[in-house]
């Protein structure tokens, strides 16, 4: 019996490296032989499943969200680089978890993205969730020597409250990223401004008052009108585009630096090598923290399913929220909440514990029968 394991992290609990570990531990009595592909969808915890599938550490020292510094890491593997929002100024990184919807800022991403371009490598995957800024990316092309002007030629610091102050971009001692593949993989598909742009989508949830999402929006099409106005004819087209208002304008910001867009699963899946590590699995687990309407749409638990069929693939999540007779993917479903009343989504020893035992109820249940 050969057993594929590979989850998302349970965001807030458990890396998917750790999902992956319990699951097998409890599978490890059932005599499988069992491999762990932790996996990502070009979020948070990209990194830490690159790492955890073979690339290489880069320590570097970046500033966090509010500009304390510290030491994050950028996932190398001699031809690519994945750089992510989370691990260098994402919400993580603010003080006390308080949020700073005006003032957090992209410049340590960008930094980090300094860091995987001396690397020589020839792919630069930007990794965007879990983002704690709203700064349209100008905090990273500040990072790579772009600057941001008012009407009188003063420097502005590169935040989210100058936005609408910005009357002109220079950029010609901005770093040449000319010969690198960027990609940005992810999901996001809000446009960078208007109803269902970075602000009105995001903002809120960086706790942007409505008052504070207005201002925002303004000043991220303020920022687009200054980059038109600085040669980058492109910039309204960028702002118009699905993806751009990822990672509170991030996206936009990438795209100006030429970066294409693509699936965050299915780019991810392709980049660890899904298909050559599921060929001859009789049976693969995958999950995530939380299975909803939007897994089936796209998330990569469902695209782990797609891309092993037509082998069985069970879902090993922390909450199931599908109703229990709606038509999955998956052949069973196996919930951390049916196993306890308590919350174990911010208790990751319960969690694991709980992974062990679903591991074993797999084992006992579908290794025999597989």
């Amino acid at each position: 019996m050969r057993v594929l394991i590979a989850p998302d992290k349970f965001k807030g609990s458990l890396t998917a490296a750790e999902v992956a570990d319990h699951v097998a531990k409890g599978l490890t009595g059932a005599g499988a032989h069992i491999t762990a592909l932790p996996l990502a969808d070009g979020g948070d915890g990209s990194v830490a499943a690159a790492l955890a599938s073979g690339f290489h550490p880069l320590p570097a020292d970046v500033r966090a969200a509010t500009g304390d510094s510290h030491r994050t890491t950028v996932a190398f593997n001699g031809d690519t680089a994945i750089v992510e929002v989370a691990n260098t100024c994402g919400l993580v990184t603010l003080p006390g978890g308080k949020l700073h919807p005006m003032t957090a800022s992209s410049y340590g991403f960008g930094q980090a993205v300094r860091a995987a371009l001396t690397l020589s490598g020839r792919r630069l995957v930007l990794a965007l969730g879990g983002s704690a800024s709203t700064d349209g990316g100008v905090g990273m092309l500040a990072a790579l020597g772009y600057r941001f002007l008012d009407r009188a030629g003063n420097l502005l610091a590169a935040t989210a409250a100058n936005l609408d102050r910005i009357h002109c971009v220079d950029s010609r001692h901005a770093i040449d990223v000319t010969g690198v593949d960027v990609v940005v993989a992810g999901d996001v598909t809000s446009p960078l401004i208007g109803l269902t742009g970075a602000a009105a989508v995001f903002g809120p949830q960086k706790g942007a008052t409505a008052a504070q999402v207005a201002q925002l929006d303004h000043g991220l099409g303020h920022l687009v009108a200054a980059f038109t106005r600085s040669g980058f004819a492109d910039a309204p087209g960028f702002a118009r585009a699905a993806g751009s208002g990822a990672a509170g304008g991030i996206g936009f910001a990438a795209m100006l630096l030429g970066a294409s867009m693509a699936s965050g699963a299915e780019y991810f899946l392709d980049l660890l090598d899904f298909d050559r590590h599921a060929t001859g699995a009789d049976l693969v687990i995958t999950g995530e923290g939380r299975l909803d309407h939007q897994t089936l749409h796209g998330k990569l638990p469902a695209a782990v399913a797609m891309r092993a069929a037509p082998t069985p693939v069970i879902a090993v999540v922390g909450r199931n929220d599908l109703e229990r007779d709606a038509s999955t993917v998956f052949t069973d479903v196996f919930a951390v909440t049916d196993y306890t009343d308590t919350d174990t989504s911010r208790d990751p020893l319960r969690t694991a514990e709980l992974l062990r035992h679903i591991g074993t109820q797999i084992g006992s249940r579908f290794t025999t029968s597989v």
